[in-house]
């Protein structure tokens, strides 16, 4: 019951609950896993799936994120110490020449919720920061993203770039913004694209799964 209730507190976007719920599982002896995927996790999956469905948006999303913000700061510390490894890793960042970042940010969000490390270098990202990313976190997907038309191919320079440094074959790519499409994605070699922030937590977990061990 007290991990359905921190869910609820997520569902909710109450912080504070968030914050002492966890607090008092941990003093409980509850497992920080369990608390991670019962209660925080099993909060946000709620909240994606509504979010998918438009019977929330945007504003109610970043509520919730806090809310698990709030309770994630208590567990981190010991998720680390039992070696708990999140379902993947994702490093993201916005294109170079492209300063949006409220789409990269919105998924960002989801995908922390659905369980993954997110890396988040930012905007304006050059090609060579994508590389040095890929080097240092060693990630199994990279996500760009562009909001202009002009930027987003910017997305093929780098994915060629990935290839020359002979990153390409290590990561899946997945990109998405305002002006791109899903042809577009064919045409430069990326392995995804989302179309929405929910889209892009469902094709992640698809390209997860696809990722050899």
């Amino acid at each position: 019951m007290m991990l359905e209730a921190l869910a609820q507190s997520l569902i909710r976007g109450d912080a504070d609950a968030a914050s002492r719920l966890t607090r008092q599982a941990i003093e409980a002896g509850v497992a920080p896993s369990l608390i991670l995927n019962e209660g925080l996790l099993a909060g946000m999956a709620v909240i994606g799936q509504r979010f998918r469905e438009n019977d929330i948006f945007l504003p109610q999303v970043l509520v919730a994120a806090r809310a698990m913000k709030a309770g994630i700061a208590h567990l981190e510390p010991l998720l680390a110490a039992a070696g708990v490894k999140p379902v993947g890793k994702f490093l993201v960042g916005t294109v170079q020449g492209d300063i949006h970042d409220i789409g990269k940010n919105l998924v960002s969000i989801m995908l922390r919720g659905a369980g993954f490390q997110v890396i988040d270098l930012g905007i304006n990202v050059n090609a060579r920061q994508f590389i040095a990313g890929i080097e240092d976190h060693r990630p199994d997907i990279v996500g760009m993203s562009a909001l202009l038309t002009t930027t987003m191919l910017q997305m093929r320079t780098n994915i060629a770039q990935f290839a020359a440094a002979g990153l390409r074959d290590q990561v899946k790519v997945m990109i998405g913004g305002a002006a791109v499409t899903p042809q577009f994605a064919v045409d430069i070699g990326a392995d995804a694209y989302g179309n929405t922030a929910a889209a892009a937590v469902d094709k992640a977990l698809a390209l997860l799964a696809s990722t050899p061990v």
